[in-house]
């Protein structure tokens, strides 16, 4: 059995948080034998964030002041009492039914390994291999495109690993393996601070292609150019574990 600890930070994210954790309830995994507890991490938001989601009857984590997306992630992990745990955003960018290859992936290839959803792998034909994606999402800027598929390159230059998503905010580990990494970033660099130490243990990390549905900054999206900078130097500073 595999007990999924899903931790969702979260940040203003009033007008989304109820609609994903409705899609996340909707999500049927009792087929591949698993059962899962929802963190909600409420990350010093100014809305109603975090009284919505316990209103869906999740475990709602208010952490305060605002400390950072990756410090709302290191405390959801803290937190977590699964087997596996799943980091996803609290936007709609992400749709929870990709819980279903990820976690088939995970029986697949064993529940040691990691298993990412990359939004830049095109789901296989009959009989084929996943293939890259060659341009943007709609609605997604080349820039954002760019800057994405450019961290896959710091990757592996960093780490002698090519990850097609390195930002993917779906992500599943084993909880032994990602609570006992010693993470210290903060910001949105946790990401490439996690995939780094993963990587440097040796650790597989499965690509399983996703969907994608992403949201401009008037919508709320909040990481910018500079978080670019700041993967880079996280992926060389970790790059050894």
């Amino acid at each position: 059995m595999i007990t999924l600890s899903i931790v969702i930070p979260a940040y203003n994210e009033a007008a989304f948080i109820g609609t994903l954790l409705e899609r996340i309830a909707a999500v049927d995994l009792t087929d591949l034998g698993v059962t899962r507890e929802i963190i909600v991490v409420d990350d010093g938001s100014h809305d109603a964030t975090a009284d919505i989601a316990e209103r869906h009857g999740v475990r709602v984590l208010r952490q305060r002041p605002n400390a950072g997306k990756g410090a709302a992630v290191r405390r959801g992990i803290a937190a977590a009492t699964g087997t596996h745990v799943l980091i996803q955003d609290a936007d709609l960018e992400y749709d929870p039914s990709d819980y279903v290859p990820m976690l088939g992936a995970l029986r697949r290839g064993g529940d040691t390994i990691a298993v990412y959803g990359s939004r830049y792998l095109n789901a296989a034909g009959a009989g084929g291999a996943p293939r890259m994606r060659v341009g943007p999402w709609p609605g997604q800027s080349w820039l954002a495109f760019l800057g994405g598929r450019s961290l896959s390159v710091a990757a592996w230059l960093t780490t002698g690993r090519f990850l097609t998503d390195t930002v993917t905010a779906l992500k599943l580990f084993p909880r032994d393996l990602v609570s006992g990494l010693a993470l210290e970033t903060s910001g949105f660099e946790l990401d490439h601070e996690i995939s780094a130490k993963v990587l440097a243990r040796g650790v597989p990390i499965v690509e399983v292609p996703i969907g994608y549905q992403p949201r401009s900054k008037a919508e709320g999206k909040k990481i910018g150019a500079a978080d670019w900078w700041r993967a880079l130097r996280t992926f060389w500073r970790y790059r050894r574990g």
